[in-house]
């Protein structure tokens, strides 16, 4: 997928994780096709060396916790700027909303959606990942849900009440206990999306920590930061935050022809414009499809045919065998797993 971005920070921390648990270093950058100084500098991992680099990990320290044990190591200040900022805030809702717009500034992997619950007074933190993680989806969630504690317990109060729930999309594991006593919040486990649900009146409370002035330079910064980025975000980006826009909002596939003509472009030239960022229409789509049948059998509000018919599917069992490429089961053993 084009413009994937993730600090090279996340992959070196990992490798030190890794050494602490007898891993090669060297050894798990080679079987990533890496050079063993790749790590160094600027280096921007692409998509498919992030899910080799975290694919490789997972099988050289045949640990199934490495996730949890990784998120755990990471501080605030191990998030840049944005973790910076995060301690500056006035309040934690304050602080949400700064990730919330500007965490594009420092990585393409998620997003933040936040939602509010008025009859339960409630809000919830919803993670939206924005790249098909398949089978290292358990590990990175891990590691992102406990990142976030981590940030979230640095900046608000000790005497507060902090967490009502903390959703994870995917099956129990075997090794829940340690995960309850790791996380220390309730846990829900095969929700439709994974997450923080936390008490509305949490969000207003006053930081210890707020630096106004700080707060308003950094958000400044990441603002302009943010506007450069748009202006140069690709192609591919671009036409895969439309297409889900479309296929969610107005049910309806959206043909080459069509997409073309929205950014004034050919067939021909939007197809070249592609080629060049090393995707096409056709897979950027695929990936689109696949990101929100993963969504919608998880949410569990639609059938495996309405889910195929909504993305453009006219007979089921096309839509069957292009899940089962995708994730390695069908829709139906993917939806009784819960993951």
């Amino acid at each position: 997928m084009a413009d994937f971005f993730l600090p090279v920070q996340y992959m070196r921390l990992l490798g030190e994780q890794l050494q602490t648990m007898g891993v090669s270093q060297g050894d798990w950058l080679i079987r990533c096709h890496l050079a063993p100084n790749q790590l160094d500098g600027d280096w921007q991992p692409s998509f498919a060396a992030f899910k080799a680099l975290v694919k490789q990990a997972l099988e050289l320290s045949g640990e199934p916790m490495l996730g949890l044990l990784f998120g755990q190591q990471l501080t605030i200040r191990s998030h840049g700027i944005i973790g910076f900022n995060a301690l500056q805030g006035a309040t934690l809702r304050q602080t949400l909303q700064f990730v919330e717009r500007y965490l594009a500034v420092h990585t393409s992997l998620l997003s933040f959606a936040h939602e509010q619950d008025k009859s339960r007074d409630c809000e919830h933190i919803r993670l939206v990942i924005g790249y098909p993680l398949a089978e290292i989806e358990r590990p990175v969630l891990e590691a992102v849900m406990m990142a976030i504690k981590n940030v979230f317990e640095a900046i608000t109060p000790v005497s507060a009440d902090r967490v009502q729930c903390v959703r994870f999309p995917f099956a129990e594991p075997d090794y829940a206990e340690v995960v309850r006593q790791m996380v220390d919040y309730p846990i829900a486990w095969s929700q439709p999306w994974a997450g923080f649900t936390v008490d509305s009146v949490l969000l207003d409370m006053p930081l210890q920590l707020a630096d106004p002035v700080t707060f308003h330079e950094i958000e400044q910064i990441c603002q302009r930061k943010l506007l450069q980025m748009n202006e140069k975000t690709a192609l591919g980006v671009r036409i895969h935050q439309l297409l889900r826009e479309l296929i969610l909002e107005q049910h309806r596939l959206p043909s080459l022809e069509f997409t073309a003509s929205l950014f004034n472009l050919t067939p021909r030239t939007l197809h070249r414009h592609l080629e060049s960022e090393g995707t096409s229409f056709k897979q950027i789509l695929q990936e689109v499809r696949h990101l929100l049948a993963v969504e919608a059998i998880r949410a569990g509000n639609q059938s495996i045919q309405e889910i195929a018919w909504a993305l453009g599917y006219q007979d089921v069992a096309n839509f069957r065998r292009a899940f089962k490429q995708w994730e390695g089961v069908s829709p139906s053993q993917f939806s009784g797993k819960g993951r």
